[in-house]
């Protein structure tokens, strides 16, 4: 019983060493381009406030907007329910949690845009405005009222508004370096690329930064923005984003697909550039086979139909969207933008029925695979992975608790990142 049984082979040590030696660099290419999931929470969607008027009240006061839209268009389960075709099952605990999520947290990820939101405006004007935006985003921080995540969206690299771009960067980013420092939840977001060059740029321009400052290597990272069909194909023929995550050399943290402008260039009239339309869901699958095991995360864009005027209009406009939301949940798009702050209730309603509608079958199947107890349903490796995967992003957005995962899976925080191949949660 002791001893190990001897088994006959033909092959000697040296053919199974000459192939490892053969695919060391073949490993290795591996290791660096497909690190995984960074384990870090992702916010659900990105809110874009312009430059001129983000406030040190904006998160608060989108909040405040988007808990009277649902008091006004939806004050209780049954009207939201209702209104958005959620199961009766799922109504209370939604709309309880929408809720106590508006007046916690309204806003996971906030973006201060100088770009299409603000336009070209007098360089001093800008250059102020950038350095308003620094200070308040380090109060925010300093103060405990920031969301997880902010930052800017700089203009382009494109010729004519490039030097501006970069300049507003430097305002912003010096700012809060003279505040105190860059803040952990610090997001900026490279808009219109075109070529995998202009990302090569925002790397030379992030490592100066870093270099003027005596900041660590890598420290700044970025969000590229997929708004151009050169973004997707290139002029060549090829494919152009897995070539753009590779130009950033590490530092790119999510691909963002930009709705409208990738829509208009593809020759998309305006009534029908959309979420759902054939052009996104090609760009969006070519980005999200790029993105795959790189450790980028991935972003949908939004819709420009606003939940505004009479009640039927909101009405409308919110199950345009709750469908959108869910639409993209469904296709591993875990975030999105959101444009108004009454697009808030059914974002979050959205996120918490996707979460909790699955909760107890993901849970009841990740719990049969760890104790290996079979059931209806065979599950590999790959699919414990993304059912701890689903749970963990059911829990870093509020959609359910720990106490609730662990009763139903017997299994803690740690032991889900584990599974997910994550490494041990770091909060943002």
């Amino acid at each position: 019983m002791g001893q190990q049984e001897t088994v006959a082979t033909s092959l000697a040590d040296t053919v199974r060493e000459g192939i490892g030696a053969a695919l060391a660099q073949v490993d290795a290419d591996l290791a660096r381009r497909y690190p995984g999931d960074p384990g870090t929470r992702q916010p659900v969607h990105t809110v874009y406030v312009p430059g001129d008027t983000f406030a040190a009240d904006t998160l608060r006061s989108w909040g405040d907007q988007a808990l009277a839209a649902l008091d006004a268009h939806a004050p209780d389960a049954g009207a939201l329910a209702a209104v958005l075709g959620l199961p009766d099952a799922l109504a209370d605990e939604v709309h309880d949690r929408v809720r106590a999520k508006l007046l916690r947290e309204p806003v996971e990820d906030l973006r201060i845009d100088f770009e299409d939101g603000y336009g070209p405006r007098p360089d001093a004007e800008e250059d102020a405005a950038a350095a308003r935006a620094a200070a308040l985003v380090a109060a925010a921080y300093e103060n405990g009222t920031a969301a997880p995540y902010m930052g800017i969206r700089m203009k382009c690299m494109e010729a004519a508004v490039r030097d501006r771009g970069i300049r507003t960067l430097d305002i912003f980013l010096t700012g809060l370096m003279e505040a105190g420092g860059l803040p952990g939840g610090l997001v900026v977001t490279l808009p219109k690329v075109t070529y995998a060059e202009q990302v090569t740029a925002m790397v030379r321009l992030l490592e100066a930064f870093e270099r003027a400052h005596g900041l660590e290597s890598g420290r700044i990272g970025f969000e590229i923005q997929i708004e151009t069909t050169q973004s997707i194909l290139g002029a060549d023929g090829r494919a152009t984003v897995a070539r753009m995550i590779e130009a950033a050399e590490g530092r790119a943290t999510s691909l963002h697909y930009g709705t409208f402008d990738y829509s208009a260039s593809c020759g998309v009239s305006a009534a029908h550039q959309s979420l759902d339309h054939p052009v996104a869901d090609h760009a969006k699958a070519v980005m999200q086979v790029a993105a795959a095991g790189t450790g980028v995360r991935l972003s949908d864009g939004s819709t420009n139909v606003l939940p505004v005027g009479p009640a039927d209009r909101v009405h409308a406009a919110w199950r345009l969207h709750h469908g959108l939301v869910s639409r993209s949940l469904a296709r591993a798009y875990y975030q999105g933008w959101d444009m108004h702050p009454a697009h808030l209730p059914t974002r979050y309603a959205a996120v918490y029925a996707f979460y909790r509608g699955g909760l107890e079958q993901a849970a009841a199947r990740l719990a049969a695979y760890v104790a290996k107890a079979g059931g209806d349903v065979m599950d590999e490796p790959a699919t414990a992975k993304a059912l701890s995967g689903y749970l963990l992003r059911g829990l870093d957005c509020g959609a359910v608790d720990t106490a609730e995962v662990a009763r139903l899976t017997g299994l803690t925080r740690a032991d889900l990142d584990t599974l997910a191949g994550r490494p041990a949660a770091t909060g943002v």
